[in-house]
C-alpha cells in the first residue's frame, strides 16, 4: 500500500478543575463527598499536561495529518492563545450522535469506545491519552507496519479460565479495574488470554471499529452507556487490539521503549535521573496523576518537558 497514507491522533481531554465541569458532574454523583476525593478527582484533574501532549506530536511525529482533542464543551488554554491550524476540539456531542441521552458523561472508556466517529479521521489514527508525551523522534513504522498496527504489551493469563487463577481470584481481596476492564475485552473476542497493553499510543484503524460495531450494535450501546467506570465495560485498545490479533492483522513489540512513572514518592534526584535517562532511550513517556506531584517535583518535570518540547 502507499507508504504515505494519511495518519491522524486523538487525545480525549477534561479540565476537571472546570467549575461548570465539576457542577454539572454533581447531578449525577450517588456519594456527593466522593467528588472531593483524591482517588476520584485524579482522573479529572489537571495541571495543563494536554498543551506538553500536543507539542510533542507536533515535534516528533511530523508524519501525522491532523490532530483532534476530544472534550466536553471545553478548550484547552494554550489552543485559546496560539495559532494551531492541524489541531481541532472535538465535542462529546459530536461523537455521540444515536447516544446522546448518555451525556454527558464523565468516562473515558465510554468516550474512547466512539473516538472512531470523529468525522473526517483518518483511517490510520493514534489514540493517546493527555498524560502520554512523545520525547524523541517517531517513525510511521513505530506505529504501523506495512498497513497494520505495531501493539506493545505482554501475554497475560486470564485467570478464571486455569484452575490456578481461579485459586488467586478466590483469595484476592481487590480486582484491578484496569486489568479486568482489559480482560473483558478479550473474552469478547473469545481469547482464554490477553494482550495486556501499556500506557504507550495506541494505533488504531477505523474500518476495524466500523465492521465490528456495525455488527454488535448492543454491545456500543452498552458499553458507552455508563456515565462513569464499570467493570462490566471492556476498553476499546484491549477489543480492537484482539481483534487484530485474530485476524493476524498487527505485529508485536515489547514496550521497552515508555518510561511508565505514576509514583512520586521518590527523591528529585531519582526522579531526574529516570528522566534524563529516558530522553537518551526511550520514545514515550507516560506521567500519570501529575495532579498529585509534589511541586517541587512537578515544577521540574513541568520545565524539563518545555526544554524537551522546545
Amino acid at each position: 500500500m502507499n507508504k504515505n497514507f494519511p495518519i491522524d491522533v486523538v487525545f480525549t481531554w477534561v479540565d476537571g478543575n472546570d467549575q461548570a465541569h465539576k457542577k454539572k458532574m454533581l447531578q449525577f454523583v450517588k456519594d456527593k463527598s466522593s467528588i472531593q476525593k483524591t482517588y476520584f478527582r485524579t482522573r479529572f484533574d489537571q495541571v495543563n499536561e494536554i498543551e506538553y501532549a500536543v507539542k510533542s506530536v507536533l515535534k516528533y511525529a511530523s508524519f501525522v495529518r491532523k490532530i483532534f482533542i476530544v472534550t466536553d464543551n471545553q478548550i484547552p488554554e494554550f489552543l485559546k492563545a496560539g495559532s494551531y491550524n492541524n489541531v481541532e476540539v472535538i465535542d462529546h456531542k459530536e461523537i455521540f450522535k444515536g447516544y446522546v441521552e448518555y451525556l454527558p458523561t464523565f468516562n473515558s472508556i465510554s468516550i474512547e469506545s466512539l473516538i472512531y466517529k470523529i468525522p473526517n479521521l483518518s483511517e490510520h489514527f493514534i489514540y493517546l491519552n493527555d498524560d502520554c508525551f512523545l520525547i524523541n523522534e517517531c517513525k510511521r513504522e513505530d506505529f504501523f507496519k506495512n498497513g497494520v498496527p505495531v501493539l506493545r504489551g505482554k501475554w497475560k493469563f486470564i485467570e478464571e479460565f486455569y484452575w490456578l487463577g481461579k485459586l488467586k481470584l478466590h483469595y484476592k481481596k481487590k480486582l484491578s479495574s484496569h486489568k479486568t476492564v482489559q480482560k473483558n475485552g478479550a473474552k469478547l473476542i473469545g481469547f482464554k488470554k490477553f494482550y495486556k497493553f501499556y500506557h504507550t499510543p495506541a494505533p488504531f484503524r477505523k474500518s476495524v471499529f466500523q465492521k465490528y460495531f456495525k455488527e454488535h450494535k448492543a454491545l456500543e450501546n452498552k458499553n458507552v452507556s455508563f456515565r462513569f467506570r464499570s467493570l462490566e465495560q471492556f476498553t476499546i485498545q484491549s477489543l480492537i487490539n484482539h481483534l487484530e490479533i485474530k485476524n493476524k492483522s498487527c505485529y508485536f513489540k515489547t514496550p521497552n521503549d515508555l518510561l511508565f512513572i505514576k509514583n512520586y514518592s521518590r527523591s528529585l534526584f531519582r526522579l531526574k535521573k529516570r528522566m534524563f535517562r529516558a530522553e537518551k532511550n526511550k520514545k514515550f513517556l507516560c506521567l500519570q496523576g501529575l495532579d498529585r506531584c509534589p511541586k517541587n517535583k512537578l515544577l521540574f518535570i513541568l520545565d524539563w518537558l518545555n526544554s524537551v518540547m522546545s
